[in-house]
């Protein structure tokens, strides 16, 4: 309890604290949030570290920072403690710069893929092999109902819900990418497919509006995983499903850049306690494995 209270003893600290109870960050980011030198956030941040308050999570040659649970302390008094950020004369600063950082990290992915959409099946085929897991995850798709699809890209598995949904909704934030989808419904004759522009984060739809929401390679694209997890939540009716394909974690550190991932991948506890903080009870991974050079894939169902 003492390292504890003394970690948090320092204006500078709270802060900090309070910025990563919206999200996890890099050092980097964290100095443009709170306008600071870098120096002096890594020792505030090695400080509160230490205390169990923050967790470092190493992504490749990335470090991201959020709040930890190794201090049973800090656990307990963290919703008083959440209650009393308002408090802190910076506070609304702060959260402002964060919403900057996070538009940031979408306006990079956006920019991308608008920028590669007629190239982008090649593009992930090529440097970022993974091992065949569509049908499976097509398989663990209800029949019949209404289906949302984030993050459609340009459409692949468009035509193969349609077969199994009443109707299909494509949410992409991509106008580039839509386009394609859009070319590629059109030669495959499918009708019962809706294309809508938005954001993973702000999804186009009112609450509780669809029965299953399916999330194919695209959360480790997100800005903010846990908050796309929370906005499917919200748009799925009451025992509606969700079904999650995407990368477990690994270090191919090229897939920043060359496909704007903004994560390396994810692993089964931290996709469990985003899950689960954001309403979903019961949760079943499955793991398939890649060959040799190709990456695992996690097929995730949520309800």
């Amino acid at each position: 309890m003492l390292e504890t209270l003394k970690a948090l003893a320092d204006h500078s600290r709270l802060r900090l604290v309070g910025i990563l109870l919206s999200g996890e960050f890099t050092v980097q980011e964290l100095t443009r949030i709170m306008g600071m030198g870098q120096s002096r956030i890594s020792r505030h941040l090695k400080i509160l570290a230490e205390a169990g308050v923050l967790l470092v999570k190493r992504q490749g040659t990335w470090s991201y920072y959020r709040i930890g649970s190794d201090s049973s302390f800090f656990s307990s008094i963290r919703p008083v403690f959440e209650q009393q950020l308002t408090a802190i004369a910076e506070r609304q600063q702060d959260l402002a710069a964060v919403a900057g950082v996070l538009e940031e990290r979408r306006k990079r992915s956006q920019e991308f893929f608008d920028r590669h959409a007629r190239q982008w099946d090649d593009l992930a085929r090529t440097l970022l092999p993974v091992p065949e897991y569509r049908s499976r995850l097509l398989a663990l798709v209800p029949t019949g109902c209404a289906v949302l699809e984030i993050g459609v890209g340009t459409g692949g598995l468009l035509t193969e819900l349609a077969d199994r949904a009443c109707k299909v909704i494509g949410v992409d934030h991509s106008p580039a990418m839509l386009e394609e989808a859009r070319r590629r419904l059109a030669e495959s004759n499918v009708c019962n497919v809706e294309l809508r522009l938005g954001d993973m984060t702000h999804l186009p739809l009112p609450d509780a509006s669809t029965a299953c929401v399916v999330a194919n390679m695209v959360l480790h694209h997100a800005a903010d995983p846990a908050a796309v997890l929370s906005e499917i939540r919200r748009v799925l009716e009451p025992g509606g499903s969700l079904q999650i394909a995407d990368l477990a974690r690994h270090e191919r550190e090229t897939a920043r850049e060359q496909l704007a991932d903004q994560w390396l991948g994810f692993d089964e506890v931290e996709l469990s306690g985003w899950l689960k903080a954001a309403g979903f009870c019961n949760t079943v991974f499955e793991r398939i494995e890649g060959a040799s050079g190709q990456e695992t894939v996690l097929v995730v169902t949520a309800s």
